[in-house]
């Protein structure tokens, strides 16, 4: 198998950098700087001038780049482009993180040339990219991924399938758009607690031990909300819309603004209005979803399965 890598930036690199040390490829390289090549070509990889070349030698080709239209570039340039190069049968893995309606439009275009394009976005950041401890989510065709899947396994430790073409970057977006949410929560109510006389420090240490700050993220999810049982609650919303309640106040007290806190509250009274004061308080998440037209309804064995296998 002849891998092909472009776009050797923060991430990209330490990509091609394991290709190479854990997954023993010599691959073909291609950037819009060669300087950025050095270490690779220094380990042996072949350089070449443009994502068709590179694609012209290669059966599976990786491409790390800045967002859709760098990768749509690369892509899709009908003279120097992938798809001028790719041989029908070869496969093309995206890992940067990409726009959903993009990956499925070149997706068609790749397909009538007989070329199987996967998203494979990429998450565990600079550090995780340069240790290999990251995530990749695969959407596309599962055949192709289970049988071209060692480049990837040679880049992350937590490779998995996840659906159709497109669902490894719904995938990464639901992720990273909820961390920065979550961040912006936790840098609001941090602020009103320094402001509200606490040490920061000493708020940090004792906040990280708490409940909340013993828990993976999302594990919180398998509880209640992925398997559409709210009842009986483990702890009553009437009580945390009283918590978040006082919250605001505080935040209200001392003048500084917490319009994250001040949404959560009114999604809980929303909740609260329904009657739904004595459901687990995670009963509020429902209201989104009646707005999306869905139902999150699994299996819990099947969700205590997959805690279980990570």
């Amino acid at each position: 198998m002849q891998v092909g890598f472009i776009g050797l930036g923060t991430m990209g690199a330490s990509f091609a950098s394991n290709l190479q040390s854990k997954g023993g490829y010599k691959l073909i390289v291609h950037d819009i700087s060669q300087q950025a090549a050095k270490r690779h070509l220094d380990a042996g990889a072949e350089w070449v001038e443009t994502p068709k070349a590179l694609a012209e030698k290669c059966d599976v080709v990786l491409t790390s780049l800045p967002g859709p239209p760098e990768v749509r570039a690369v892509a899709s340039d009908p003279e120097t482009g992938l798809l001028a190069g790719l041989k029908p049968g070869s496969v093309y893995f995206d890992l940067s993180t990409n726009s959903p309606t993009v990956i499925r439009e070149l997706h068609a275009q790749f397909a009538k040339k007989g070329v199987h394009l996967l998203d494979a976005p990429v998450s565990g950041g600079p550090k995780g990219a340069a240790s290999g401890r990251c995530a990749i989510w695969v959407g596309g065709d599962e055949a192709v991924f289970n049988a071209n899947r060692a480049p990837l396994d040679a880049m992350g430790d937590a490779v998995r399938y996840i659906g159709p073409i497109g669902a490894g970057s719904i995938a990464k977006l639901v992720h990273n758009s909820a961390g920065y949410a979550i961040q912006h929560a936790i840098g609001e109510i941090f602020a009103v607690g320094v402001k509200a006389g606490v040490e920061p420090l000493a708020l940090f240490e004792a906040i990280r031990m708490g409940a909340r700050g013993r828990t993976r993220t999302f594990d919180s999810l398998a509880d209640h909300y992925m398997i559409n049982s709210y009842d009986p609650a483990d702890f009553a919303l009437k009580l945390a819309h009283k918590d978040v309640s006082l919250a605001a106040e505080m935040a209200r007290d001392i003048g500084v603004p917490a319009r994250m806190i001040d949404l959560t509250r009114a999604e809980m009274t929303d909740a609260l209005n329904r009657g739904w004061g004595h459901r687990d308080s995670r009963a509020f998440m429902l209201l989104q979803q009646e707005r999306a037209g869905i139902l999150v309804d699994v299996d819990k064995d099947k969700v205590e399965a997959a805690l279980k296998a990570d």
